[in-house]
Protein backbone atom coordinates (compact mmCIF):
# COMPACT_ATOMS: atom_id res chain seq x y z
CA UNK A 1 0.00 0.00 0.00
CA UNK A 2 1.13 3.56 -0.74
CA UNK A 3 -0.78 5.63 1.84
CA UNK A 4 1.11 8.87 1.27
CA UNK A 5 -0.03 9.28 -2.35
CA UNK A 6 -3.82 9.46 -1.98
CA UNK A 7 -5.21 12.38 0.04
CA UNK A 8 -8.83 12.04 1.11
CA UNK A 9 -10.99 15.15 0.84
CA UNK A 10 -13.41 16.19 3.56
CA UNK A 11 -16.34 16.43 1.15
CA UNK A 12 -18.66 13.40 1.01
CA UNK A 13 -21.96 12.64 -0.64
CA UNK A 14 -24.42 10.68 1.50
CA UNK A 15 -27.75 9.07 0.56
CA UNK A 16 -30.59 11.59 0.69
CA UNK A 17 -34.02 9.99 1.32
CA UNK A 18 -35.69 13.21 0.13
CA UNK A 19 -34.67 12.46 -3.44
CA UNK A 20 -37.84 10.76 -4.65
CA UNK A 21 -39.58 9.91 -7.89
CA UNK A 22 -43.22 8.93 -8.50
CA UNK A 23 -43.89 5.37 -9.62
CA UNK A 24 -47.01 3.47 -10.61
CA UNK A 25 -48.57 1.60 -7.69
CA UNK A 26 -51.17 -1.12 -8.30
CA UNK A 27 -52.58 -2.46 -5.00
CA UNK A 28 -52.38 -6.22 -4.75
CA UNK A 29 -50.08 -6.95 -7.68
CA UNK A 30 -47.09 -7.50 -5.39
CA UNK A 31 -48.92 -9.97 -3.13
CA UNK A 32 -47.83 -13.59 -2.77
CA UNK A 33 -50.99 -14.59 -4.63
CA UNK A 34 -51.34 -11.99 -7.37
CA UNK A 35 -54.86 -10.54 -7.25
CA UNK A 36 -55.03 -6.93 -8.25
CA UNK A 37 -57.46 -4.81 -6.24
CA UNK A 38 -57.47 -2.06 -8.84
CA UNK A 39 -61.08 -2.35 -10.00
CA UNK A 40 -62.48 -2.20 -6.47
CA UNK A 41 -60.31 0.82 -5.61
CA UNK A 42 -61.46 2.72 -8.70
CA UNK A 43 -65.10 1.96 -7.84
CA UNK A 44 -64.59 3.35 -4.33
CA UNK A 45 -63.06 6.54 -5.70
CA UNK A 46 -65.92 6.88 -8.19
CA UNK A 47 -68.48 6.78 -5.35
CA UNK A 48 -66.94 9.78 -3.57
CA UNK A 49 -68.93 12.96 -4.00
CA UNK A 50 -67.38 15.82 -5.96
CA UNK A 51 -66.68 17.91 -2.87
CA UNK A 52 -64.75 15.10 -1.14
CA UNK A 53 -62.93 14.29 -4.38
CA UNK A 54 -61.79 17.89 -4.77
CA UNK A 55 -60.71 18.16 -1.14
CA UNK A 56 -58.63 14.96 -1.32
CA UNK A 57 -56.97 16.05 -4.54
CA UNK A 58 -56.12 19.53 -3.19
CA UNK A 59 -54.67 17.96 -0.06
CA UNK A 60 -52.53 15.61 -2.15
CA UNK A 61 -51.14 18.46 -4.22
CA UNK A 62 -50.46 20.48 -1.07
CA UNK A 63 -48.49 17.57 0.41
CA UNK A 64 -46.58 16.44 -2.66
CA UNK A 65 -46.79 19.10 -5.36
CA UNK A 66 -43.49 20.84 -4.56
CA UNK A 67 -41.61 17.53 -4.36
CA UNK A 68 -42.26 16.57 -7.98
CA UNK A 69 -42.25 18.00 -11.46
CA UNK A 70 -45.69 18.07 -13.15
CA UNK A 71 -47.44 15.88 -10.60
CA UNK A 72 -50.78 16.40 -12.35
CA UNK A 73 -49.29 15.06 -15.59
CA UNK A 74 -48.04 11.99 -13.74
CA UNK A 75 -51.48 11.37 -12.21
CA UNK A 76 -53.06 11.66 -15.67
CA UNK A 77 -50.56 9.15 -17.03
CA UNK A 78 -51.14 6.65 -14.22
CA UNK A 79 -54.91 6.97 -14.66
CA UNK A 80 -54.52 6.19 -18.37
CA UNK A 81 -52.58 3.04 -17.45
CA UNK A 82 -55.37 1.66 -15.21
CA UNK A 83 -58.55 3.15 -16.66
CA UNK A 84 -59.36 -0.10 -18.47
CA UNK A 85 -60.25 -1.45 -15.03
CA UNK A 86 -62.85 1.25 -14.41
CA UNK A 87 -66.43 0.05 -14.95
CA UNK A 88 -67.60 3.48 -16.13
CA UNK A 89 -64.40 5.33 -17.06
CA UNK A 90 -66.28 7.79 -19.28
CA UNK A 91 -68.48 8.80 -16.33
CA UNK A 92 -65.56 9.89 -14.15
CA UNK A 93 -65.03 13.64 -13.86
CA UNK A 94 -61.60 15.15 -14.62
CA UNK A 95 -61.07 15.61 -10.87
CA UNK A 96 -61.97 11.98 -10.17
CA UNK A 97 -59.58 10.78 -12.85
CA UNK A 98 -56.73 12.76 -11.31
CA UNK A 99 -57.58 11.35 -7.89
CA UNK A 100 -57.59 7.81 -9.29
CA UNK A 101 -54.12 8.55 -10.65
CA UNK A 102 -53.03 9.73 -7.20
CA UNK A 103 -54.24 6.50 -5.58
CA UNK A 104 -52.27 4.53 -8.14
CA UNK A 105 -49.04 6.41 -7.42
CA UNK A 106 -46.36 6.25 -4.75
CA UNK A 107 -43.07 7.89 -3.94
CA UNK A 108 -39.84 5.93 -4.31
CA UNK A 109 -36.63 7.14 -2.69
CA UNK A 110 -34.00 6.37 -5.32
CA UNK A 111 -31.05 6.38 -2.90
CA UNK A 112 -32.70 5.44 0.39
CA UNK A 113 -30.46 2.39 0.80
CA UNK A 114 -27.13 3.51 -0.62
CA UNK A 115 -25.15 5.86 -2.83
CA UNK A 116 -21.92 4.58 -4.34
CA UNK A 117 -19.64 3.71 -7.27
CA UNK A 118 -19.16 7.11 -8.95
CA UNK A 119 -17.43 8.09 -12.15
CA UNK A 120 -16.28 11.59 -13.10
CA UNK A 121 -16.02 13.40 -16.46
CA UNK A 122 -15.66 16.99 -17.61
CA UNK A 123 -19.07 18.69 -17.57
CA UNK A 124 -20.52 19.96 -20.89
CA UNK A 125 -20.88 23.43 -19.31
CA UNK A 126 -17.55 25.10 -18.49
CA UNK A 127 -18.84 28.69 -18.25
CA UNK A 128 -18.38 31.11 -15.32
CA UNK A 129 -15.32 29.39 -13.87
CA UNK A 130 -12.20 30.91 -12.38
CA UNK A 131 -8.57 30.20 -13.14
CA UNK A 132 -7.58 26.62 -12.36
CA UNK A 133 -11.16 25.34 -12.13
CA UNK A 134 -12.91 22.50 -13.96
CA UNK A 135 -16.60 21.66 -13.70
CA UNK A 136 -17.27 17.92 -13.66
CA UNK A 137 -20.28 15.65 -13.92
CA UNK A 138 -20.32 12.83 -11.39
CA UNK A 139 -22.39 9.74 -12.14
CA UNK A 140 -23.72 7.85 -9.15
CA UNK A 141 -25.17 4.43 -8.48
CA UNK A 142 -28.32 5.04 -6.45
CA UNK A 143 -29.87 2.09 -4.58
CA UNK A 144 -33.41 2.20 -3.23
CA UNK A 145 -36.03 -0.13 -1.81
CA UNK A 146 -35.72 -3.69 -3.10
CA UNK A 147 -32.06 -3.09 -4.00
CA UNK A 148 -33.08 -1.49 -7.31
CA UNK A 149 -30.25 0.60 -8.76
CA UNK A 150 -30.57 3.64 -11.00
CA UNK A 151 -28.10 6.17 -12.38
CA UNK A 152 -28.05 9.65 -10.86
CA UNK A 153 -25.76 12.64 -11.15
CA UNK A 154 -24.06 15.40 -9.22
CA UNK A 155 -22.16 18.47 -10.40
CA UNK A 156 -18.88 19.59 -8.82
CA UNK A 157 -16.09 22.10 -9.43
CA UNK A 158 -12.45 21.03 -9.05
CA UNK A 159 -9.79 23.57 -8.13
CA UNK A 160 -8.01 25.78 -7.86
CA UNK A 161 -5.53 23.45 -6.21
CA UNK A 162 -7.23 20.70 -4.24
CA UNK A 163 -10.44 22.62 -3.61
CA UNK A 164 -13.63 20.67 -4.27
CA UNK A 165 -17.13 22.14 -4.33
CA UNK A 166 -20.16 19.91 -4.90
CA UNK A 167 -23.29 21.71 -6.06
CA UNK A 168 -26.50 21.37 -4.06
CA UNK A 169 -28.63 18.44 -5.24
CA UNK A 170 -32.01 19.84 -4.21
CA UNK A 171 -35.11 20.01 -6.38
CA UNK A 172 -37.64 17.63 -7.91
CA UNK A 173 -36.27 14.64 -9.81
CA UNK A 174 -37.41 13.40 -13.20
CA UNK A 175 -36.91 10.07 -14.93
CA UNK A 176 -37.22 11.62 -18.38
CA UNK A 177 -39.32 10.48 -21.30
CA UNK A 178 -38.76 7.67 -23.76
CA UNK A 179 -38.04 9.13 -27.18
CA UNK A 180 -37.63 7.73 -30.65
CA UNK A 181 -34.36 6.03 -31.47
CA UNK A 182 -32.80 5.09 -34.78
CA UNK A 183 -32.08 1.39 -34.35
CA UNK A 184 -28.92 -0.13 -35.80
CA UNK A 185 -29.18 -3.17 -37.99
CA UNK A 186 -25.70 -4.40 -37.01
CA UNK A 187 -26.71 -4.47 -33.34
CA UNK A 188 -29.78 -6.52 -34.20
CA UNK A 189 -27.62 -8.91 -36.22
CA UNK A 190 -25.15 -9.28 -33.33
CA UNK A 191 -27.93 -9.83 -30.82
CA UNK A 192 -29.60 -12.53 -32.89
CA UNK A 193 -26.25 -14.25 -33.45
CA UNK A 194 -25.62 -14.24 -29.71
CA UNK A 195 -29.01 -15.90 -29.17
CA UNK A 196 -28.27 -18.39 -31.98
CA UNK A 197 -31.43 -17.23 -33.72
CA UNK A 198 -30.80 -17.75 -37.43
CA UNK A 199 -33.56 -18.97 -39.74
CA UNK A 200 -35.58 -17.95 -42.80
CA UNK A 201 -37.62 -15.40 -40.82
CA UNK A 202 -34.63 -13.56 -39.38
CA UNK A 203 -32.83 -13.66 -42.73
CA UNK A 204 -35.84 -12.13 -44.49
CA UNK A 205 -36.26 -9.40 -41.87
CA UNK A 206 -32.58 -8.48 -41.82
CA UNK A 207 -32.46 -8.37 -45.60
CA UNK A 208 -35.38 -5.89 -45.64
CA UNK A 209 -34.11 -3.55 -42.92
CA UNK A 210 -31.86 -0.56 -43.74
CA UNK A 211 -28.71 0.09 -41.71
CA UNK A 212 -30.67 2.58 -39.58
CA UNK A 213 -34.41 2.27 -38.98
CA UNK A 214 -37.15 3.45 -36.66
CA UNK A 215 -39.81 1.46 -34.82
CA UNK A 216 -42.44 2.00 -37.52
CA UNK A 217 -40.11 0.63 -40.21
CA UNK A 218 -39.31 -2.40 -38.06
CA UNK A 219 -42.98 -3.23 -37.51
CA UNK A 220 -43.77 -2.67 -41.18
CA UNK A 221 -41.09 -5.18 -42.17
CA UNK A 222 -42.48 -7.72 -39.69
CA UNK A 223 -46.01 -7.09 -40.98
CA UNK A 224 -44.94 -7.76 -44.56
CA UNK A 225 -43.47 -11.19 -43.85
CA UNK A 226 -44.87 -13.87 -46.17
CA UNK A 227 -47.56 -16.06 -44.53
CA UNK A 228 -45.72 -19.25 -45.46
CA UNK A 229 -42.80 -18.13 -43.24
CA UNK A 230 -45.03 -17.17 -40.33
CA UNK A 231 -46.89 -20.49 -40.51
CA UNK A 232 -43.70 -22.43 -39.81
CA UNK A 233 -43.39 -23.93 -36.32
CA UNK A 234 -40.66 -21.44 -35.40
CA UNK A 235 -42.39 -18.40 -36.92
CA UNK A 236 -44.15 -16.85 -33.92
CA UNK A 237 -41.27 -17.62 -31.59
CA UNK A 238 -38.86 -15.92 -33.97
CA UNK A 239 -41.08 -12.82 -34.16
CA UNK A 240 -41.04 -12.63 -30.37
CA UNK A 241 -37.25 -12.97 -30.33
CA UNK A 242 -36.86 -10.25 -32.96
CA UNK A 243 -39.02 -7.82 -30.98
CA UNK A 244 -37.26 -8.63 -27.72
CA UNK A 245 -33.81 -8.15 -29.21
CA UNK A 246 -34.80 -4.94 -30.98
CA UNK A 247 -36.35 -3.52 -27.79
CA UNK A 248 -32.94 -3.58 -26.10
CA UNK A 249 -32.17 -0.22 -27.74
CA UNK A 250 -34.03 2.87 -26.58
CA UNK A 251 -33.56 6.56 -25.80
CA UNK A 252 -34.44 8.75 -22.82
CA UNK A 253 -34.61 12.55 -22.93
CA UNK A 254 -34.95 15.15 -20.16
CA UNK A 255 -36.48 18.64 -20.32
CA UNK A 256 -33.95 21.34 -21.10
CA UNK A 257 -34.78 23.24 -17.91
CA UNK A 258 -33.82 20.37 -15.58
CA UNK A 259 -30.45 20.51 -13.85
CA UNK A 260 -28.12 17.53 -14.26
CA UNK A 261 -28.57 16.44 -10.63
CA UNK A 262 -32.36 16.27 -11.16
CA UNK A 263 -32.08 13.66 -13.93
CA UNK A 264 -32.47 9.97 -13.10
CA UNK A 265 -31.80 7.18 -15.57
CA UNK A 266 -34.38 4.66 -14.39
CA UNK A 267 -34.69 1.03 -15.61
CA UNK A 268 -36.79 1.01 -18.78
CA UNK A 269 -36.53 -2.53 -20.21
CA UNK A 270 -37.09 -6.03 -18.78
CA UNK A 271 -33.32 -6.65 -18.85
CA UNK A 272 -32.85 -3.66 -16.48
CA UNK A 273 -35.89 -4.27 -14.30
CA UNK A 274 -33.86 -4.89 -11.14
CA UNK A 275 -31.24 -2.25 -11.74
CA UNK A 276 -28.81 -0.21 -13.80
CA UNK A 277 -25.49 -0.63 -11.99
CA UNK A 278 -22.01 0.90 -11.96
CA UNK A 279 -22.01 3.30 -14.90
CA UNK A 280 -18.52 4.06 -16.20
CA UNK A 281 -18.65 7.39 -18.04
CA UNK A 282 -15.93 8.67 -20.33
CA UNK A 283 -15.66 11.71 -22.62
CA UNK A 284 -14.84 10.12 -25.95
CA UNK A 285 -13.18 12.26 -28.63
CA UNK A 286 -12.69 11.52 -32.31
CA UNK A 287 -12.71 13.47 -35.58
CA UNK A 288 -16.42 14.25 -35.16
CA UNK A 289 -15.87 15.87 -31.76
CA UNK A 290 -16.50 14.95 -28.13
CA UNK A 291 -19.35 12.71 -26.98
CA UNK A 292 -20.16 11.10 -23.63
CA UNK A 293 -20.12 7.32 -23.58
CA UNK A 294 -20.66 4.92 -20.73
CA UNK A 295 -21.13 1.27 -19.95
CA UNK A 296 -23.33 -0.12 -17.21
CA UNK A 297 -24.61 -3.45 -15.94
CA UNK A 298 -28.27 -4.29 -16.56
CA UNK A 299 -29.78 -6.69 -14.02
CA UNK A 300 -33.18 -8.40 -14.28
CA UNK A 301 -33.09 -10.18 -10.93
CA UNK A 302 -31.47 -13.32 -12.33
CA UNK A 303 -28.93 -12.43 -15.01
CA UNK A 304 -26.69 -9.53 -15.96
CA UNK A 305 -25.89 -7.90 -19.29
CA UNK A 306 -23.44 -5.20 -20.28
CA UNK A 307 -25.03 -2.19 -21.95
CA UNK A 308 -23.74 1.04 -23.46
CA UNK A 309 -25.11 4.56 -23.52
CA UNK A 310 -24.15 7.60 -25.53
CA UNK A 311 -25.05 11.27 -25.04
CA UNK A 312 -23.88 14.52 -26.61
CA UNK A 313 -25.17 16.74 -23.81
CA UNK A 314 -26.07 14.54 -20.80
CA UNK A 315 -29.70 15.43 -21.51
CA UNK A 316 -30.61 12.85 -24.14
CA UNK A 317 -29.24 9.33 -23.75
CA UNK A 318 -29.33 6.39 -26.16
CA UNK A 319 -28.97 2.92 -24.65
CA UNK A 320 -27.88 -0.16 -26.60
CA UNK A 321 -26.81 -3.73 -25.78
CA UNK A 322 -23.16 -4.72 -26.04
CA UNK A 323 -22.38 -7.99 -27.78
CA UNK A 324 -19.54 -10.47 -28.07
CA UNK A 325 -17.28 -12.48 -25.73
CA UNK A 326 -15.47 -9.37 -24.53
CA UNK A 327 -18.74 -7.88 -23.24
CA UNK A 328 -19.58 -10.76 -20.94
CA UNK A 329 -19.61 -10.26 -17.18
CA UNK A 330 -19.39 -6.89 -15.41
CA UNK A 331 -17.04 -3.95 -15.53
CA UNK A 332 -16.37 -3.07 -19.15
CA UNK A 333 -14.71 0.36 -19.52
CA UNK A 334 -14.23 2.19 -22.83
CA UNK A 335 -11.05 3.98 -23.93
CA UNK A 336 -11.52 7.75 -24.43
CA UNK A 337 -10.38 7.59 -28.06
CA UNK A 338 -9.47 5.08 -30.72
CA UNK A 339 -5.94 3.64 -30.64
CA UNK A 340 -4.46 2.75 -34.00
CA UNK A 341 -7.95 3.05 -35.49
CA UNK A 342 -9.36 0.51 -33.03
CA UNK A 343 -12.17 0.97 -30.51
CA UNK A 344 -10.86 -0.59 -27.30
CA UNK A 345 -12.21 -1.41 -23.87
CA UNK A 346 -11.05 -2.96 -20.63
CA UNK A 347 -13.10 -5.93 -19.49
CA UNK A 348 -13.27 -8.85 -17.07
CA UNK A 349 -14.90 -11.52 -19.18
CA UNK A 350 -13.71 -14.41 -17.01
CA UNK A 351 -14.83 -12.77 -13.75
CA UNK A 352 -11.35 -12.33 -12.28
CA UNK A 353 -8.82 -11.00 -14.83
CA UNK A 354 -8.44 -7.57 -16.43
CA UNK A 355 -8.43 -7.95 -20.21
CA UNK A 356 -8.33 -5.80 -23.34
CA UNK A 357 -11.07 -6.26 -25.94
CA UNK A 358 -11.45 -4.81 -29.46
CA UNK A 359 -14.67 -3.93 -31.29
CA UNK A 360 -14.84 -5.82 -34.57
CA UNK A 361 -16.53 -4.87 -37.84
CA UNK A 362 -19.74 -6.64 -36.80
CA UNK A 363 -20.08 -4.57 -33.62
CA UNK A 364 -19.02 -7.44 -31.36
CA UNK A 365 -16.36 -7.16 -28.68
CA UNK A 366 -13.75 -9.81 -29.36
CA UNK A 367 -12.35 -12.34 -26.93
CA UNK A 368 -10.03 -10.35 -24.66
CA UNK A 369 -6.26 -10.31 -24.36
CA UNK A 370 -5.34 -10.83 -20.67
CA UNK A 371 -3.57 -7.87 -19.08
CA UNK A 372 -3.46 -8.49 -15.34
CA UNK A 373 -4.50 -11.47 -13.21
CA UNK A 374 -4.79 -11.67 -9.40
CA UNK A 375 -1.24 -11.78 -8.08
CA UNK A 376 -0.72 -9.75 -4.88
CA UNK A 377 -2.21 -10.68 -1.53
CA UNK A 378 -4.67 -7.76 -1.54
CA UNK A 379 -6.21 -8.86 -4.88
CA UNK A 380 -6.06 -12.66 -4.90
CA UNK A 381 -9.81 -13.19 -5.25
CA UNK A 382 -10.28 -11.07 -8.37
CA UNK A 383 -9.19 -7.89 -10.11
CA UNK A 384 -11.00 -5.43 -12.36
CA UNK A 385 -10.85 -1.87 -13.57
CA UNK A 386 -12.03 1.26 -11.75
CA UNK A 387 -13.10 3.09 -14.87
CA UNK A 388 -11.79 4.04 -18.29
CA UNK A 389 -8.05 4.34 -18.94
CA UNK A 390 -6.70 7.89 -18.55
CA UNK A 391 -4.24 9.13 -21.13
CA UNK A 392 -0.89 10.49 -19.89
CA UNK A 393 2.41 11.15 -21.66
CA UNK A 394 3.80 8.04 -19.97
CA UNK A 395 0.98 5.75 -21.09
CA UNK A 396 -2.60 4.76 -20.29
CA UNK A 397 -3.16 5.01 -16.54
CA UNK A 398 -5.58 2.31 -15.40
CA UNK A 399 -7.06 2.37 -11.93
CA UNK A 400 -7.80 -1.16 -10.77
CA UNK A 401 -9.67 -2.80 -7.93
CA UNK A 402 -8.64 -5.95 -6.14
CA UNK A 403 -10.46 -8.17 -3.66
CA UNK A 404 -8.59 -9.66 -0.72
CA UNK A 405 -9.30 -11.45 2.58
CA UNK A 406 -12.77 -10.88 4.06
CA UNK A 407 -13.87 -9.63 0.61
CA UNK A 408 -12.02 -6.38 1.19
CA UNK A 409 -11.88 -4.12 -1.90
CA UNK A 410 -8.92 -1.78 -2.53
CA UNK A 411 -7.81 0.36 -5.48
CA UNK A 412 -4.50 -0.03 -7.34
CA UNK A 413 -2.98 1.14 -10.64
CA UNK A 414 -1.44 -0.13 -13.89
CA UNK A 415 0.22 1.65 -16.81
CA UNK A 416 -0.36 0.46 -20.38
CA UNK A 417 1.70 1.29 -23.44
CA UNK A 418 0.23 4.35 -25.17
CA UNK A 419 0.39 2.83 -28.67
CA UNK A 420 0.08 -0.86 -27.78
CA UNK A 421 -2.29 -1.01 -24.80
CA UNK A 422 -2.13 -4.81 -24.74
CA UNK A 423 1.34 -4.30 -23.23
CA UNK A 424 1.46 -3.61 -19.47
CA UNK A 425 4.36 -1.22 -18.88
CA UNK A 426 4.27 -0.84 -15.10
CA UNK A 427 2.13 -1.33 -12.02
CA UNK A 428 1.85 0.09 -8.53
CA UNK A 429 3.42 -2.21 -5.91
CA UNK A 430 0.46 -2.44 -3.56
CA UNK A 431 -2.82 -0.59 -3.15
CA UNK A 432 -3.30 3.11 -3.80
CA UNK A 433 -6.45 3.45 -1.66
CA UNK A 434 -7.84 0.99 0.88
CA UNK A 435 -10.78 1.18 3.30
CA UNK A 436 -9.80 3.05 6.45
CA UNK A 437 -11.79 3.18 9.69
CA UNK A 438 -14.09 5.83 8.22
CA UNK A 439 -14.72 3.90 5.01
CA UNK A 440 -15.09 0.31 6.12
CA UNK A 441 -18.62 0.29 7.62
CA UNK A 442 -21.74 0.46 5.47
CA UNK A 443 -24.27 -1.34 3.30
CA UNK A 444 -21.46 -3.56 1.96
CA UNK A 445 -18.56 -3.29 4.45
CA UNK A 446 -14.86 -3.04 3.67
CA UNK A 447 -15.10 -1.62 0.15
CA UNK A 448 -13.60 1.32 -1.73
CA UNK A 449 -14.57 1.29 -5.39
CA UNK A 450 -14.58 3.76 -8.26
CA UNK A 451 -16.02 3.76 -11.79
CA UNK A 452 -13.84 6.52 -13.19
CA UNK A 453 -11.49 9.41 -12.37
CA UNK A 454 -10.13 12.50 -14.16
CA UNK A 455 -6.84 14.37 -14.24
CA UNK A 456 -6.98 18.12 -13.66
CA UNK A 457 -4.11 20.51 -13.05
CA UNK A 458 -1.60 17.75 -12.31
CA UNK A 459 -3.88 15.94 -9.85
CA UNK A 460 -5.77 12.69 -10.24
CA UNK A 461 -9.26 13.32 -8.87
CA UNK A 462 -10.64 9.99 -7.68
CA UNK A 463 -14.28 9.72 -6.58
CA UNK A 464 -14.99 6.47 -4.79
CA UNK A 465 -17.80 4.59 -3.13
CA UNK A 466 -17.16 3.82 0.52
CA UNK A 467 -18.69 0.48 1.54
CA UNK A 468 -21.58 1.00 -0.90
CA UNK A 469 -23.01 3.67 1.40
CA UNK A 470 -21.57 7.08 0.54
CA UNK A 471 -19.20 8.73 -1.93
CA UNK A 472 -15.83 10.14 -0.99
CA UNK A 473 -13.16 11.93 -2.99
CA UNK A 474 -9.38 11.60 -3.01
CA UNK A 475 -6.59 13.37 -4.89
CA UNK A 476 -3.29 11.93 -6.04
CA UNK A 477 -0.39 13.91 -7.63
CA UNK A 478 -0.05 12.40 -11.08
CA UNK A 479 3.72 12.83 -11.22
CA UNK A 480 4.19 11.10 -7.89
CA UNK A 481 1.88 8.26 -8.88
CA UNK A 482 3.70 7.64 -12.16
CA UNK A 483 7.04 7.75 -10.33
CA UNK A 484 5.78 5.14 -7.84
CA UNK A 485 4.93 2.64 -10.59
CA UNK A 486 7.44 -0.13 -11.10
CA UNK A 487 8.25 -1.84 -14.38
CA UNK A 488 6.07 -4.82 -15.10
CA UNK A 489 7.82 -8.18 -14.73
CA UNK A 490 6.43 -9.33 -18.08
CA UNK A 491 7.78 -6.19 -19.75
CA UNK A 492 11.13 -6.65 -18.09
CA UNK A 493 11.34 -10.30 -19.18
CA UNK A 494 10.32 -9.46 -22.75
CA UNK A 495 12.63 -6.47 -23.18
CA UNK A 496 15.51 -7.72 -21.06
Amino acid sequence: MTPSLAVRQEVTLTPDPRRVIVKLFVPGEDAAVVRTRARALIDRVAHLDEEETGRLLRDTFDRFGTRHRDLAGTFHHHYDLVRHRAARARDLSPTSRLLVGAYFSHEYAVEAAALCNPSMVAHPDQTDLGTGQLRVAVSLRQIGEGHVSSIGFATAVLGPGRQLTVADRAGPLTVGQRSGVRHRRDLLVAGLAEEDCDNEVTATVLDALPERYDEATFERVLGNLPPDLLSRSTGLGTLEQLRRTNAGSYATAFPADTALHQRVLWPATPAESSGMEDSRFVRFVDESGPVYRATYTAYDGRSIATRALVSHDLRRFEMTPMRGPGARNKGLALFPRTVGGRHLALCRADGETIGLTVLDGENRWRAPTPLHAPSDSWELIQVGNCGSPIETDAGWLVLTHGVGPMRRYAIGALLLDLHRPERVVARLPGALLSPDENDRDGYVPNVVYSCGAVIHDGELWLPYGASDTRVGFATVPVGALLAALVESRATRDRDG
